[in-house]
């Protein structure tokens, strides 16, 4: 099957003439996300508000002509409130001094970046990581708690803050209470409301224009007394953000004067490291976003932000990462080049400008709500049920690691997460303290370059994160696009950490034309079937089946249809439907195959667990979808539900010269009304949707079908398929090819 790749962007200046309106439009929204975010880390971090927007103009106009990236977005982060509180702590909470580590910090940051240390971020598990993340979580959430309730917290620790919630609920303020409530329902709900009007505004900025009715309703700006149910509450100006009259006063410079201390070099480190981490770690899952399939340059990414964190700080602002929540609002909005950064910036640059007396009256605690929102995001349940379906042991090293680091800091916490997986590695492995390093760094792994021009790839010993350098010097000189065989039929064990880059690297080749195949795990067990689980050798096979797995197997032997119920790597044809270009599908198992006869067209039907975002913005969903090779080519579409006010955007839509406008047929009102048909070639389209095809489509249910020209793609459940389900999608596609135009004889 052919791929139909959309076209790779012009890069440079080139680039920026090609694509302005796109990366225009898209850095309106991505500024719109980015100003109440702003606002809240700064507030969080316990600076002043402006140093989260000047921090967020630096990221976009300052990183953009430095990095190597191409659709994320830079700017303050929410990961590293916990660090900037850590150094106010340790640095007798002058911010004068934390600006100096900050400065530093980028001045590092940019020295690594030009020795090529970019990948030493990979030495960091990513189980440790979100371990990481899930305690800034925790520790942001009990911060702003506070603030979103009206109350105060005197405890010097996170669980303490966290106990003071139930001791101080008789002190809600509830005029307080109502704006954060309003904001994280806004915040809830948002996706789950399809309207376009409402859609058209981020959730983060609907927050502020929620709350702003009630800060003038019940007059913020005068400080007063409101009674509520027997008893009064106390409002004013210190419930609103504090912001100076000229905004050039909110500049700050850093002050080196504790420069030889342990506790300013352990502030730089903490810095240094998270921010480091973080960037790398969201510039990699932003690439798995892009519908143009590029790649990060690492180092550029390091340079970029180590330079842009030293304005930043010598200004007075916040250190700057790519910030994985804003790029993924980006590469949703269709940008197509990193010049939609520099544009969010300027766009900041005019919000400041001309919203300066408005951002006066923003509530602490709208942005209280955002930060709750973000904190309880990051520690969700859903983070950890996303661990335990990678492993029990990936829980373990995200849940030891979160632990650790709310009872002492993040630097030990990282420690501390390492030790543990180090530890469990060990044990799982079964081997001796020296041995285990041995057989890491002296495993024998090689590769092979064949006659035939493949390269066969044999990894030994243990391959877990501490081998992931050495696995990118073993795979560097491997040209992109080549034909690669991966043999893990000799390792001892292989981590989440090694199977996410090898992935990786199947992603980069695949995209290129190549084919890269991991081979040798069939002698291996994990604690569960995720692909990238962690996996040990074992002496005899241990293969879980399920029932639905024995109903597919039964209908498959019945039908003489083939199944498969491992995963299988090649998911990359999946990639040629619009729907998975910026949809990272995690995997796929459960492969029945066979054959249409009456319609001569091959199909199969698989489970698959795809993502919608990544990191902070993550979104797992798994579903049963079905692929049906047509036997001769037609037009691309993509048909959906349509929503209710779709109609009314359509006309914004057809003035922006927009390609993928909905194609309506007069004639077929209820056909139009029920979905929403999009392609390119509109008259081909008109000519393939037959009176027979549109009558057909108006009395089923409505499922996702897509065209790539030369296979659909259906699915109808966002959940595994049930085995009566599995049968219903396999009538109506049937069906459905009857009442299309094909040429069976081809």
């Amino acid at each position: 099957m052919s791929t139909n790749n959309p076209t790779t962007p012009l890069t440079g200046i080139k680039g920026l003439k090609q694509n302005w309106r796109n990366d225009l439009s898209a850095a309106v929204s991505v500024s719109l996300v980015a100003l109440p975010l702003a606002l809240g880390i700064a507030v969080a971090s316990e600076v002043s508000p402006m140093a989260g927007i000047l921090s967020a103009i630096i990221g976009g106009v300052v990183t953009t002509f430095f990095r190597g990236g191409h659709l994320a977005i830079n700017g303050p982060a929410a990961g590293l409130i916990a660090v900037i509180l850590g150094g106010l702590i340790a640095l007798d909470g002058n911010i004068n001094y934390v600006l100096a580590a900050i400065v530093i910090s980028g001045g590092i940051q940019t020295i690594m970046g030009f020795l090529k240390m970019g990948r030493f971020a990979k030495l960091l598990p990513s189980s440790v990581l979100h371990g990481i993340l899930a305690a800034i979580g925790v520790i942001i959430f009990a911060k702003q708690i506070h603030f979103a309730l009206g109350t105060t917290s005197d405890s010097k620790t996170t669980i303490g803050t966290l106990i003071d919630v139930f001791y101080k609920l008789p002190e809600i303020n509830p005029f307080v209470f109502l704006i954060a409530l309003s904001g994280i329902l806004v915040l809830v709900f948002y996706k789950k409301v399809k309207y376009k009007f409402v859609q058209m505004i981020p959730a983060p900025m609907w927050v502020l224009l929620i709350a702003l009715p009630i800060v003038f309703g019940f007059d913020f700006f005068n400080e007063h007394s409101i009674s509520f149910l027997g008893k009064t509450y106390g409002v004013g100006p210190k419930l609103l953000i504090d912001i100076p009259d000229n905004i050039l006063d909110s500049i700050m410079h850093p002050d080196f004067g504790m420069i030889g201390t342990g506790a300013f070099w352990l502030t730089v480190l903490s810095i240094t490291m998270i921010a480091s981490v973080e960037t790398l770690a969201s510039a990699r899952a932003v690439d798995k976003l892009d519908p143009y399939r590029r790649t990060t340059n690492l180092n550029k990414d390091l340079v970029g932000v180590g330079v842009s964190t030293m304005v930043s700080g010598a200004l007075g602002g916040l250190p700057i990462i790519t910030v994985i929540v804003r790029s993924t609002v980006n590469v949703n909005s269709n940008a197509k080049t990193k010049w939609s950064n520099l544009y969010h910036g300027i766009f900041l640059i005019l919000f400041v400008l001309v919203l300066a007396p408005v951002l006066k009256s923003i509530p602490l605690a709208a942005l209280a709500a955002i930060l709750v929102h973000t904190g309880f995001k990051l520690a969700s349940p859903k983070v950890f049920k996303h661990a335990y379906d990678q492993g029990v042991e990936q829980l373990l090293f995200l849940s030891s690691t979160l632990i650790i680091t709310l009872f002492t800091d993040l630097l030990y916490g990282i420690i501390g997460g390492i030790l543990v997986t180090l530890v469990l590695h060990m044990l799982l492995a079964k081997v001796g303290f020296m041995k285990f390093f041995k057989m890491i760094y002296k495993s024998g792994s090689k590769v092979y370059h064949l006659d035939n021009g493949t390269y066969d790839v044999k990894l030994k010993g243990v391959s877990n994160f501490l081998y992931a350098l050495e696995l990118d010097k073993l795979l560097q000189d491997i040209p992109i696009g080549s034909t690669v065989r991966i043999d893990l039929s000799q390792t001892r064990l292989v981590d989440l950490s090694i199977m996410e880059n090898l992935i990786e690297f199947k992603r980069i080749h695949d995209n290129k034309g190549g084919d890269v195949k991991l081979i040798g795990l069939d002698n291996h067990v994990a604690s569960t079937s995720h692909n990238r689980a962690l996996k040990i050798v074992t002496g005899r096979m241990k293969k879980r089946i399920t029932q639905r797995q024995i109903r597919l197997q039964k209908m498959a032997i019945s039908n003489g249809w083939s199944f498969e119920r491992e995963v299988d790597w090649n998911t990359s044809y999946l990639r040629n439907f619009r729907f998975f270009d910026s949809r990272p599908i995690e995997m796929k198992s459960n492969c029945l195959q066979g054959v249409d006869v009456e319609n001569n067209a091959q199909w199969e039907i698989a489970d698959i667990v795809f993502d919608e975002g990544a990191l902070l913005a993550l979104e797992v969903y798994q579903t049963t979808v079905q692929v049906v090779r047509l036997p001769s080519p037609i037009p691309r579409f993509i048909i959906d539900k349509e929503g209710l006010f779709d109609k009314v955007f359509e006309r914004v839509k057809v003035l922006s010269g927009s390609k993928k406008r909905d194609i309506n047929f007069k004639k077929y009102s209820g056909f139009s009304g029920k979905f929403q048909l999009s392609g390119e070639d509109e008259s081909a389209i008109r000519a393939f949707f037959t009176e027979d095809l549109i009558r057909f489509l108006e009395k089923n249910e409505i499922h996702h079908i897509e065209s790539n020209g030369e296979a659909l793609m259906i699915f109808k459940y966002v959940h595994i398929a049930r085995t009566d389900e599995v049968q219903n999608m396999l009538s109506f596609s049937s069906n459905l090819l009857k009442h299309m135009s094909l040429n069976n004889n081809s």
